[in-house]
């Protein structure tokens, strides 16, 4: 398998709800991750928010389904009280990226964490990038 990325809650929600411009790359990551060449890890926290956004866009019945699709493509990370704790001392402004960064860190080998705020993970000892960015890099390799 090629990178591991962790994949932060907006750029999911981005493919999830087509919210353009960012849908495109979004949708490039989750094609790179069938090819084999990524492999995506998000958050056990994300999974509640992206269901709860993705259903203000679409009705019950699909969000559920975007779940289930998450699960079939994804690797989910747990959240715990470690990481909570870690995410206290991050010095992060916005705790919601300290969880997901502390989050990240448990997984073995990472190589970058793509997010839309990457003003937000200005901290991070990961490569971050936007998911843009990120499919450029690769798609140059």
């Amino acid at each position: 398998m090629g990178h591991k990325i962790f994949v932060d809650t907006d750029v999911i929600i981005d493919l999830f709800t087509d919210r353009e411009p960012f849908t495109t790359s979004a949708s490039t990551l989750f094609e790179l991750s069938e090819q084999g060449r990524v492999s995506i890890y998000v958050s056990a926290v994300s999974i509640n928010n992206i269901y709860y956004i993705v259903k203000r866009y679409l009705d019950n019945k699909k969000a559920l389904r975007v779940v289930e699709d998450l699960m079939q493509i994804t690797e989910v990370v747990g959240t715990t009280k470690a990481e909570i704790q870690q995410a206290l001392l991050n010095d992060f402004k916005d705790f919601e990226d300290s969880i997901q960064y502390s989050t990240a860190l448990t997984v073995k080998g990472l190589d970058a964490i793509i997010t839309r705020n990457v003003k937000d993970f200005v901290k991070s000892k990961i490569a971050i990038f936007t998911a843009e960015d990120f499919v450029k890099s690769i798609l140059k390799s």
